[in-house]
């Protein structure tokens, strides 16, 4: 389970990713409610902070992977922390001297989501130069056993600090943690790591790792279910606040409570995916069994008729959630050559993140005309529609190829080629 912690820089990033990831749920945490509670619990509000914080996506992810690919990604991951503390340093001075409004705390959220969009190509890409392609599965369950264990500490402790303190300590908190991050980095041995060849500066690589992704068939089938599932039905980030708020009518506490419950879930599910990793390749099967298991159990959550059977609901559905996108996230990375991750990895991020811009403002609108429950059962609907229709795709299209190394160059293994005849990878 922890085959990838013998890498001593993979370690030194593994330790320091503890430290900051609770830091950043924290903030996270205290974001939504600092939104909410300027803007008078009107879940449109915290909306916009969510596009806001998204919207850069849209506009660099791409262009982000290009920038992974083309540059030291470690010296490039400690700049990009260097500005997300800088960032929670600004909002955290602002909340605790008492002169913070919405409008700041809307154009620090662009700001983040700015850091944000160049941080999870050239971080996701970085995995696998810390620890080689054989352990990149294991590596990036792991990422997301940490992740997910922050989303369990952090808003457990943000909930109930909030109430004490107010939300301005969790942003400087947050600033702190962000050293722990550059700390490990700077300590890492460069000459440890995996890295695949230079990709130098040319005209037009934007568009070839976009038509690297176009000319496989599964990549864009696994893409355009990212994007749905994502999109309408991992919204529950934005919308617990507001069936916390409005629904079951707690305060940040019980907010905290509810975001704990559904990191439980994803916190087993990242340790399970982290088993996974060392047993070899992800599956397709798994990744689409998980969309739809996702989707159908949002619908049960969302009728859920207490808050506590409802913050029960959320383990099975943070345990689905996580799997999925663990699942994608290995079946992106093992599956492309190197010399194209950072760019296949930004246009991953692209279509994870990029539709947050709509979900944002999408939650907030349903909430507010339909109800605080409708974006639990209408993005589970879409999303368990969608993993049907994409498992029809693939069956038809054989699957996920997989790239081999043989002579020096890239090719799809002949298993890949075969697998719309066999349908083996399902």
């Amino acid at each position: 389970m922890f085959a990838s912690l013998r890498v001593r820089n993979y370690r030194l990033f593994f330790s320091g990713q503890v430290i900051s990831n609770i830091g950043t749920w924290m903030q996270r945490i205290a974001q939504d409610w600092l939104v909410f509670t300027l803007s008078g619990n009107n879940p449109v509000a915290l909306g916009i902070a969510v596009a806001l914080q998204f919207l850069p996506t849209l506009m660099l992810s791409l262009w982000a992977g290009v920038l992974a690919d083309r540059v030291d990604k470690r010296k490039l991951c400690i700049a990009i922390q260097s500005g997300i503390g800088v960032q929670a340093l600004v909002l955290g001075l602002l909340d605790v001297s008492g002169v913070v409004t919405l409008w700041q705390v809307y154009l620090l959220c662009f700001v983040l989501g700015i850091f944000s969009s160049l941080d999870v190509p050239a971080r996701q890409s970085f995995v696998a130069e810390m620890v080689g392609r054989k352990q990149i599965t294991n590596a990036v369950a792991l990422n997301s056993s940490v992740f997910n264990m922050a989303r369990i500490v952090g808003p457990a402790i943000a909930g109930f600090a909030i109430t004490w303190v107010g939300t301005g300590w969790m942003f400087l908190a947050n600033a702190v943690s962000t050293l722990a991050v550059i700390t490990g980095l700077l300590l890492m041995n460069p000459d440890k790591l995996f890295r695949g060849p230079a990709v130098a500066r040319a005209k037009g690589q934007l568009r070839e790792g976009l038509a690297y992704v176009r000319g496989r068939a599964d990549l864009v089938s696994l893409m355009v279910l990212v994007f749905f599932v994502s999109t309408f039905g991992i919204t529950f980030f934005t919308s617990l606040a507001i069936v916390a708020g409005n629904v079951f009518g707690t305060q940040a506490d019980g907010y905290g409570l509810l975001s704990t419950l559904l990191a439980v879930g994803t916190f087993t599910g990242s340790l399970m995916a982290a088993r996974r990793g060392v047993r070899g390749r992800p599956r397709v099967r798994l990744l689409l069994i998980a969309a739809f298991s996702l989707g159908a159990v949002e619908v049960v959550a969302a009728f859920m008729p207490t808050y506590l059977a409802f913050g029960i609901a959320l383990i099975p559905l943070g345990f689905a959630t996580i799997t999925f996108l663990n699942t994608a996230n290995s079946l992106v990375q093992t599956s492309v050559s190197p010399e194209m991750r950072g760019r296949v990895m930004g246009l991953y991020v692209l279509v994870l993140i990029g539709g947050n811009p709509i979900g944002g403002p999408m939650v907030g609108w349903m909430a507010d005309t339909f109800g605080g429950r409708s974006p639990f059962y209408i993005g589970g609907t879409i999303s368990a529609i969608a993993a049907v229709a994409c498992a029809i795709v693939l069956a038809r299209r054989g699957g996920m190829a997989r790239p081999v190394q043989l002579a020096g160059l890239r090719v799809l293994s002949a298993r890949g080629a075969r697998a719309g005849r066999t349908r083996r990878a399902l």
